[in-house]
């Protein structure tokens, strides 16, 4: 008799716990970011039969749609049979948070559905079905909302208007939302930051102002809002007078107006500001390191770096890719090398996009050694982008050899190439001289892989034809291109004009040419050379007084180096830099040792 309570206390004690121990993990479900501990959950609630619960499946959908398994949300959805107005919310609200145009698609389906099943919507459904919408494509859907809300009379509540003003501007809609804004009846400071936001979008920075101006409050967003506009405009006069007024900067106030200096070149107001900034975050130090890098300055880039390592901040993703791509762009080796390292040492676990920003930055930089071990060294964790970027690293080094047998290895292993796997290649195939292999590959794209030529494509297969001496088969292939060329391709040939001595096709270039760019100079140098080339005086003499009277000058090519930490530029008869002398008695030293050797000129 005694041991009978004893053993019903005990399964009671054990399916309380299970119930609890499911009960606390079930309230913060939502926000889990682990997958596997996320269907052991899910899997307990199906042994418990309580996956159906309408207080529990949602939960369930939510945590699968943060961690971007749309297909298990789904799956739980179907497993409810009476879902109600809260559950076809979160698979709604799952769809849409995506960013996927077709998932939010699928969240139009899904509102149809609930339409059909008489569930009626609420005012969280309309936000979350408009948040998935962006670009003039979903415009007509946009305004059948805005028809849903007025009808069912869901204005009252200022998260459903406010969802719809920030839509329409998303949608290109601004016109609307001006018109929706100005006939709320109650309106709150997001109302106001939503369309002054907008107007911004839309590039009426007048109208952003005027609003702005006439807002009963404001709040930080308003502030940043209004000063990344004046920043994107270049206006850092008025930027400078907007930050000098706000009561309160937080982080994004600083980090906007060092970022404004930065890309107008003020490096010194960037630091200035940099240094006054109570509290410094990595977005800040991401933007002063990048704008330095982007201005070529190594030492200042390298000392900043080296102070945000004393001070324990580690790097992320979003400021490795940064600031690899400043060093990219702008040749500097040392520094990314340097990341580089400090990443290796520390053992910095790198995503693929900063890998693929390594390979970039090494193989901009001429370091394709580097650039193809850090290629070597994915294995599994390759995307296209890898590919890519290391089929385009040989090519624009000359190795056109490599890219190719890069990109048939990419094949083999299951990739399919898109258009700037193209690019890469025809660049490739363009620096290695390699006329018949350009020919097959541009020929190849949309027969056998179905991606259709784009201008890009067509000025690589010019640029390979033309340096080849195929200037017929190159003038066809521009008078057969689906679109207009542009001056870049124009350019192209009649370079290759001048090289091969065809005057009569630079003439025809020429007339193309100077309607495209009637005042570029570079382009009139060029026929100025050709006749020259050929003897015609006469037609030099007038180039070269329409050059006069259209006041151009082609800019001199510049070539730079980085030596101990600096950027060192160079230009033709240039006399700026201080060791000037020194170069120019090595430069024709070297002239003599050529010569020596019997070295002759190409001048053709």
């Amino acid at each position: 008799m005694r041991t009978m309570p004893i053993t019903s206390g005990v399964r009671a004690f054990t399916w309380f716990s299970l119930r609890r121990y499911l009960e606390d993990n079930i309230t913060n479900l939502h926000k889990c970011t682990n997958l596997s501990f996320i269907k052991q959950i899910h899997a307990q609630l199906i042994k418990s039969h309580l996956h159906q619960d309408l207080y529990i499946a949602p939960k369930l959908i939510a945590s699968y749609s943060l961690n971007n398994h749309i297909s298990s949300a789904v799956n739980v959805f179907n497993q409810v049979p009476d879902p109600n107005v809260h559950l076809y919310n979160n698979l709604i609200r799952a769809y849409s948070l995506t960013g996927i145009e077709s998932n939010s698609s699928l969240a139009f389906d899904v509102f149809l559905k609930m339409q059909l099943d008489g569930v009626l919507a609420d005012n969280f459904t309309y936000p979350f079905l408009l948040k998935g919408c962006s670009g003039s494509s979903w415009l007509s859907l946009v305004k059948m909302v805005h028809g849903h809300v007025e009808k069912l009379g869901f204005y009252g509540d200022l998260f459903v208007p406010n969802s719809l003003i920030d839509c329409y501007c998303r949608c290109g809609g601004v016109e609307m939302a001006v018109k929706l804004f100005e006939g709320m009846e109650e309106r709150d400071v997001v109302s106001w930051n939503s369309m002054v936001g907008g107007l911004v979008k839309s590039g009426d920075f007048e109208g952003a102002l005027k609003m702005f101006d006439e807002m009963p409050e404001r709040d930080r967003v308003s502030w940043n809002t209004m000063l990344d506009a004046f920043v994107k405009a270049g206006e850092m006069e008025k930027a400078s007078e907007l930050f000098g007024r706000m009561g309160e900067r937080d982080i994004v106030s600083w980090s906007t107006m060092v970022c404004g200096y930065s890309k107008s070149g003020d490096m010194e107001m960037a630091r200035l500001l940099f240094d006054r900034c109570p509290v410094k975050n990595l977005v800040l130090w991401t933007t002063i390191i990048s704008g330095y890098a982007e201005k070529e300055q190594v030492r200042e880039a390298t000392e900043l770096y080296d102070e945000m390592e004393k001070i324990g901040l580690r790097p992320d993703d979003g400021f490795l890719i940064s600031i690899m791509s400043a060093c990219a762009e702008s040749g500097m080796l040392g520094l990314g090398k340097k990341i580089h390292d400090s990443v290796l040492r520390c053992r910095f676990r790198c995503s693929t996009k900063v890998l693929n920003s390594f390979i970039d930055m090494y193989a901009k930089c001429g370091c394709l050694d580097d650039a193809f071990r850090v290629f070597s060294g994915m294995k599994e964790t390759k995307d296209l982008v890898s590919w890519n970027s290391m089929i385009h690293g040989f090519g624009i080094h000359g190795h056109g050899e490599k890219a190719i047998e890069l990109f048939s290895t990419m094949v083999h292993e299951g990739f399919e190439p898109d258009r700037y796997t193209f690019i890469g290649l025809l660049c490739a195939c363009t620096h290695a001289g390699l006329v018949n292999e350009g020919r097959s590959y541009f020929y190849s794209m949309e027969r056998v892989y179905g991606i259709v030529p784009q201008i890009e494509h067509y000025g690589c297969m010019i640029d390979l034809l033309s340096r080849g001496g195929h200037l017929k088969e190159a003038f066809r292939l521009l008078r057969s291109m689906p679109m207009e060329p542009n001056a870049i391709i124009l350019g192209t040939l009649l370079a290759a004009c001048r090289m091969h001595n065809d005057i009569e096709l630079a003439k025809a270039l020429c007339e193309h040419l100077f309607k495209l760019v009637p005042s570029d100079p570079g382009n009139f140098s060029l026929l100025s050379n050709i006749y020259a080339m050929a003897g015609d005086w006469i037609n030099v003499g007038k180039v070269r007084l329409l050059m006069k009277m259209e006041g151009g000058q082609k800019p001199s090519g510049v070539s730079s180096i980085e030596v101990e930490e600096q950027v060192h530029k160079f230009t033709v008869l240039d006399q700026s830099h201080p060791k000037s002398d020194d170069i120019y008695n090595m430069i024709d030293r070297l002239v003599q040792d050529l010569r020596e050797v019997g070295y002759v000129p190409g001048i053709s």
